[in-house]
């Protein structure tokens, strides 16, 4: 009991929704690669998530490519600044805030992660409409897979990703520096959270484009990649070789079907 009530700083029924919304997302993202659906479960919510994957990317149009990334972008990106969400926690609580500042917060983070949906959920379709991608969201293009590749090893190295990674390794330093009291307080504070957070992780989640952007393997590799960028004692040891593993595997991706094509 004293464990829990450590982790989740009181508020423990938003805390429970919170995470029963990431567990839902998961579930709905291994629902929608899901081809042959037994009858007990044919319900209209996982037919829908099912559909969304039963076209190719180019067919499936705008809608159900935003309600993927939106998918992915709360199973992914949410459990990454749980450690910031638990330090606002206790602030406001030790404020005497109840849970509406939290809620907001939350609110506020992930709005601006649906914004980033939109945006990949345009480029998708887009890369779809130009033969580029496969119908599960896999990049068939060497250049392209280079060019993403080398863009995420390069802006690992950025001034950028290190003022957003500073950020968000330092949640106390972020919170005290930017306070705002009140549910008001709590969204501003979760849309410049979530700005910070998409500064850390926007190229990184790009690269969803070479795994393919139904690929739960990927999905689960970069949502620990970039929870342990965040952690101080761990993310200032793996940033700069991951990027330095990046720019290398882009170089190779964009030379090794030149030199195939001189053999």
């Amino acid at each position: 009991m004293e464990t829990m009530t450590r982790l989740f700083a009181g508020h423990r029924s938003l805390w429970l929704a919170f995470y029963g919304c990431v567990l839902a997302a998961w579930a709905a993202l291994f629902a929608m690669q899901v081809r042959e659906v037994p009858a007990s479960l044919q319900v209209d919510g996982l037919a829908y998530l099912i559909s969304l994957c039963r076209t190719t990317a180019a067919d499936a149009g705008f809608r159900s490519a935003l309600v993927m990334w939106a998918l992915m972008a709360l199973a992914m990106m949410a459990p990454t600044a749980f450690p910031a969400f638990r330090t606002f926690a206790q602030l406001s609580r030790t404020a005497g805030a109840g849970a509406a500042p939290l809620a907001a917060l939350l609110g506020g983070y992930m709005l601006v992660w649906l914004g980033f949906s939109v945006v990949a959920a345009l480029l998708q379709t887009r890369l779809a409409e130009l033969g580029l991608i496969t119908d599960l969201g896999q990049s068939v293009s060497a250049p392209l897979n280079g060019g993403l590749l080398l863009l995420a090893g390069a802006y690992q190295f950025s001034t950028l990703k290190e003022a957003c990674l500073n950020a968000c390794q330092s949640p106390m330093t972020f919170f005290f520096s930017h306070w705002q009291p009140g549910a008001r307080g709590g969204a501003m504070l979760g849309l410049r959270l979530g700005a910070i957070c998409l500064g850390c992780c926007w190229a990184l989640m790009l690269l969803a484009f070479i795994a393919g952007t139904m690929n739960l393997a990927f999905m689960g590799l970069a949502m620990v990649l970039m929870t342990l960028e965040k952690l101080p004692a761990i993310g200032t040891r793996i940033t700069a070789p991951l990027g330095v593993f990046l720019i290398l595997t882009g170089a190779v991706a964009l030379l090794l079907p030149l030199t195939n094509s001189i053999n």
